[in-house]
C-alpha cells in the first residue's frame, strides 16, 4: 500500500494532524503500562483492570507507529477514531467528563485525538484498504 499524493497543504494538515493524535496517545502510554493510579482508577470503573488497561496501551501504541510510518497513517488513523470512540463513550456513560478532579483534561485529549484522527481520515480515504478507491 503506497501514499495517495496529496497537495502540500493537506499534506502539511494531515501531518500536522497525526502528529498530535501521536504525541497525545504516546504520553499516555507510560501512565497505562506502568499501572498508574489514575489509569488503574479508571480501568477498575470501568471493570477491565488490568487487562483492558494494558490491552489499550498496547492497541494505542500500535495507533502511534502507524500514524508516524508515511506509508500507514490512515490505518493509524482508523484504530485511534476507535479507541478514542471507546474512551469518549467510557466518559459519557461511566466515568463522567471530570475524572478524579482532572477539570475534563482527559475527556479533552480524547476529543482532540478523536478529531485529528478523523481529519487524517478524511484527507487520507483513498488509502484505505478495499474502500479507498471508491471514495
Amino acid at each position: 500500500m503506497s501514499p495517495m499524493p496529496l497537495g502540500r497543504t493537506a499534506t502539511m494538515v494531515s501531518w500536522a494532524c497525526q502528529l498530535t493524535a501521536a504525541v497525545i496517545l504516546g504520553q499516555t502510554l507510560f501512565f497505562k503500562f506502568t499501572g498508574a493510579p489514575e489509569s488503574r482508577y479508571i480501568f477498575s470503573t470501568l471493570g477491565i483492570e488490568p487487562w483492558g488497561r494494558l490491552g489499550t496501551a498496547v492497541a494505542e501504541l500500535v495507533a502511534v507507529a502507524l500514524l508516524l510510518y508515511p506509508k500507514t497513517p490512515v490505518l493509524g488513523a482508523v484504530l485511534a477514531v476507535g479507541l478514542m470512540g471507546g474512551a469518549l463513550m467510557s466518559h459519557l456513560t461511566r466515568l463522567g467528563i471530570e475524572v478524579q478532579g482532572d477539570h475534563g483534561l482527559l475527556f479533552k485529549l480524547a476529543l482532540t485525538v478523536m478529531v485529528a484522527a478523523l481529519v487524517v481520515v478524511a484527507l487520507r480515504r483513498r488509502e484505505l484498504p478495499l474502500v479507498g478507491e471508491r471514495f
